[in-house]
């Protein structure tokens, strides 16, 4: 133990004493890592960390690689007869980039004098060109009662509205925690120190977090604003630590610092260990967005460790005149009340805990998840949640799902879209297959094979010019039946003998009047823009609209519906399909081990940490339990209101809150093992919560105030989720802690003597 004291002494001296090289390397990552906070690139799709194993993210992959996917809105106009609503399209088509606007007389577009006008793009939606179009359609509408739904532009959008957000959320949790450090500081001065490591800090991690290559959205909004809730301890105990020692070695502020590095190293990276484990916990999810959080957040508890231990001592030395001038009185007030009256209720109080833990265990067994963005909610919606929500209040939920199959058996593909479009909840089915073209009075799906006849007819043309074509295509493509067979009873799709004929006219072989040319080009633009929509060089999608809710035990059993008819024309292994619904499968099949994995190594984790923190077997086990009953009774609470909770809300939350808040039963127990052993064990509990009290309701008001912040501000719904969940819960393991805990280890005190043990 002397060895180890000499050696933080002689570490602690070096790190105060070489201060001013310390400077200007955090000079130089300073600057680093600024010029790296332009760099991050934001994933802004939580479906893109689903495995590569998983349907959807196969799906998505082939279809972002192989297809085309236009840009869509969905506008409905209210209080407004059919006639203006067929104006207003007539108006959206007549703007540049808008492809097609769909408005008919039926339900689907018009309902209690609403119009629903369905508008797709001539693009992706995310060019400057659809962009412009969608303003330009805001600006016609502007008049109107209007909501639109619509992905153009929205990545653009939603960022730039989230860091608007962030930096209001951010703001008003620096003036917080500003107001708690003042209320729990000694020394006006050692605010602006703790104020300086926690920027250095934020700014360290931020600016390193492209070195990851991608960052999810969810992780780059609640970062900042977490680290500084998470690290706060890290700060609070150096100073204190300085404040102590300056009393024992009075004028001598090097040494006081030196001193209190020494012992506040070890102490720091203790209560660190929890946390980070925790936040390891989550990088272990099947699901890599707890990849994503868990590191980016432990990087930033390394960060802020860092910066405590290399660039605070030089600060606190160098400001140690100021913090001595600006020193005040504690506003802090003695809760020894509060210790009397938590000594007096220990008999009943505890048996009421384990009580509503159970209960809140059974009730979380009972928690509605929800698994696609949509059915989380934010307290404040943002303007593209309210418009979907009016949407879907007055023509119902609708979404898309996509069948990605192996190009070329167009039979199959007719009879897939013609089963699954009979299917209860579709309303709409597309596919080359059913993609008609018309032409001098006659219609035929671009798969449809036609004869020279029928093409001579659809075309108007020769018939012996289509029949020579025929053989010709036979002869190129080794179908020799066109050449020594009938050439009348040949057959072949359309789309083939329109791909070959515009060939023909390219090499000029083939030579049309300007009006035949003009028709024929336009049939050809026709099937060009289908199949770079439905048709790639190894694939078919086919393109279904259903009615109902996204996720859910029926929208499941209708996926399997979907499947089930595929599976009858192709094998299992040779289709995909793709949709929200997909999607919220995938999620929902990974939760259950995600949730098993994270939560029984948390626990894993923080047991084995206090068992050699405290040395004992006992003593762990009552703080994990005490931290666990506050996260089964948080989780409690969506269940009691009714209400769907967002699954990585559990996740993310649960890991956080067993890592950080344990540290709030670790001051405790720490103090109350400390104080028993000089005096009565209930007098000991009353000044362990009472010396306890100012470190807990600094670092716990500011994450708790962190969390709620998020929860009530932001208007994207999977942060607000994230946030409401995390300063709920640390709002209980405060009360647990500062109510519970001190009664168990008076009334476990024996058990805990006995489970101690040495290394």
């Amino acid at each position: 133990m002397e060895k180890q004291n000499s050696f933080m002494i002689k570490l602690a001296s070096l790190i105060v004493d070489k201060r001013n090289i310390i400077y200007m390397i955090f000079i130089a990552a300073l600057a680093f890592s600024i010029s790296g906070i332009p760099k991050m690139h934001v994933i802004n799709d939580i479906t893109e960390y689903l495995p590569g194993t998983t349907e959807t993210r196969r799906g998505l992959d082939i279809m972002d690689e192989e297809f085309l996917t236009y840009g869509t809105a969905k506008v409905m106009v209210k209080n407004i007869t059919y006639e203006n609503g067929e104006k207003l399209a007539d108006i959206i088509r007549g703007i540049d980039n808008i492809k097609d606007v769909d408005f008919e007389d039926d339900e689907e577009h018009y309902k209690d004098s609403a119009a629903l006008l369905k508008i797709t793009f001539a693009d992706d939606g995310e060019t400057d060109e659809s962009i412009a179009a969608k303003d330009k359609i805001e600006e016609e509408l502007a008049a109107y009662d209007v909501y639109i739904s619509t992905n153009v532009g929205s990545e653009k959008k939603n960022a730039e509205h989230l860091d608007h957000e962030m930096v209001g959320i951010l703001a008003v949790a620096a003036v917080i925690i500003l107001l708690v450090l003042l209320f729990t500081s000694q020394t006006y001065a050692e605010i602006a120190v703790m104020v300086i490591v926690f920027v250095v800090a934020a700014i360290l991690n931020t600016g390193t977090n492209y070195l990851f290559g991608d960052i999810s959205f969810i992780t780059k909004s609640i970062a900042v604003v977490l680290q500084l809730a998470l690290a706060i301890d890290y700060a609070i105990i150096l100073v204190h630590r300085f404040t102590e020692e300056k009393e024992n070695y009075p004028g001598d502020a090097r040494q006081a610092i030196i001193m209190a590095l020494s012992k506040a190293i070890v102490e720091i990276s203790s209560s660190s260990l929890t946390t980070i484990s925790g936040l390891l916990a989550l990088t272990l999810m099947q699901l890599q967005i707890g990849l994503d959080m868990g590191r980016i957040l432990a990087k930033g508890i390394l960060f802020s460790l860092i910066t405590v231990f290399l660039l605070m001592p030089g600060i606190l030395l160098q400001m140690n005149g100021l913090i001595e001038k600006t020193k005040h009185k504690s506003f802090v007030p003695s809760i020894a009340a509060w210790g009397r009256l938590v000594v007096k209720t220990r008999y009943v109080i505890p048996i009421i805990f384990i009580l509503v833990s159970i209960t809140g265990a059974v009730l979380n067994n009972y928690i509605e998840y929800g698994f696609d963005t949509d059915s989380a909610r934010a307290t404040i919606p943002n303007e593209d949640t309210r418009a979907k929500d009016k949407i879907n209040e007055m023509f119902g939920v609708s979404s898309m799902i996509a069948v990605v199959l192996p190009k070329g058996d167009y039979d199959s593909e007719a009879q897939v879209l013609r089963r699954v479009g009979e299917l209860n909840r579709v309303t709409d089915a597309l596919g080359l297959a059913n993609v008609t073209v018309e032409q001098n009075g006659y219609e035929h799906t671009l798969t449809e094979k036609l004869t020279p006849r029928e093409v001579s007819e659809f075309v108007d043309m020769d018939y012996d010019t289509i029949c020579l074509m025929y053989q010709v295509y036979g002869l190129k493509n080794e179908e020799y039946g066109a050449i020594f067979n009938d050439v009348d009873k040949c057959r072949l799709t359309l789309i083939d003998i329109v791909e070959f004929v515009k060939e023909e006219m390219d090499r000029e072989v083939i030579n049309f009047d300007s009006e035949m040319t003009d028709d024929f080009n336009e049939v050809y633009d026709d099937l060009e823009d289908a199949k770079k929509q439905l048709e790639s060089k190894k694939h078919s999608r086919l393109v279904f609209e259903y009615k109902g809710e996204v996720e859910g035990q029926e929208s499941y059993k209708f996926l399997d519906d979907v499947r089930a008819i595929v599976a009858e024309y192709y094998d299992p292994e040779e289709f995909v399909i793709s949709s929200n619904t997909t999607a919220s499968y995938d999620l929902y099949s990974s939760f259950g081990n995600d949730n098993r994995k994270i939560s029984l190594l948390t626990i894993m984790f923080v047991f084995v940490i206090l068992l050699f923190t405290f040395r004992s077997f006992g003593l762990p086990v009552l703080l994990v339990m005490t931290i666990q009953g506050s996260i089964w009774i948080n989780f409690s609470f969506p269940v009691l209101m009714n209400q769907k909770l967002f699954f990585l809300s559990y996740l993310v939350v649960s890991s956080i809150q067993m890592g950080a808040t344990i540290d709030y039963a670790i001051v405790i127990a720490n103090r109350y093992e400390a104080l028993k052993v000089g005096m009565d064990h209930k007098l000991a509990a009353v000044r362990a919560v009472d010396e306890a009290f100012p470190t807990i309701i600094t670092s716990g008001s500011i994450l708790s105030m962190a969390g709620l912040l998020i929860g009530y501000m932001s208007t994207d719904a999977v942060i607000s989720s994230v946030g409401i969940a995390l300063g709920r819960g640390t709002i209980i393991s405060i009360i647990l802690v500062m109510l519970v805990l001190p009664q168990i280890l008076i009334l476990c005190d024996k058990f805990i003597d006995k489970t101690y043990f040495t290394l």
